[in-house]
């Protein structure tokens, strides 16, 4: 059985990384664009880890720990944010709100 290393974790980032970006870059549903950026942000998360392991250091999961805190904060503003403007627009398409209110 072959041993897993780095260039597998660093493939996967990738793979990750570039679904995000897909779904950021193709989808207009609100939602859908926060998932992408939370697939990116595990992406970075997964190489911080993945390189903290194969150098033999803990600063790679501390860094990573610290961009999960902020990708949860996020995701919770993001979210909040999205509901208002479902309350105000009744839709989540990026397109269709193009309004600002004073």
């Amino acid at each position: 059985m072959p041993e897993i290393g780095l260039n597998h974790f660093l493939v996967l980032s990738a793979i990750l990384f570039s679904l995000g970006l897909f779904g950021i870059m193709t989808r207009r549903n609100a939602v859908v664009v926060l998932m992408g950026v939370e697939l990116i942000l595990n992406a970075a998360n997964l190489n911080l880890v993945a390189f903290s392991k194969f150098n033999g250091t803990m600063s790679g999961v501390m860094f990573s720990m610290f961009g999960i805190i902020l990708a949860a904060a996020e995701a919770a503003v993001a979210l909040a944010i999205v509901l208002n403007i479902y309350a105000r627009f009744k839709t989540v398409d990026i397109g269709e709100i193009d309004t600002m209110r004073e």
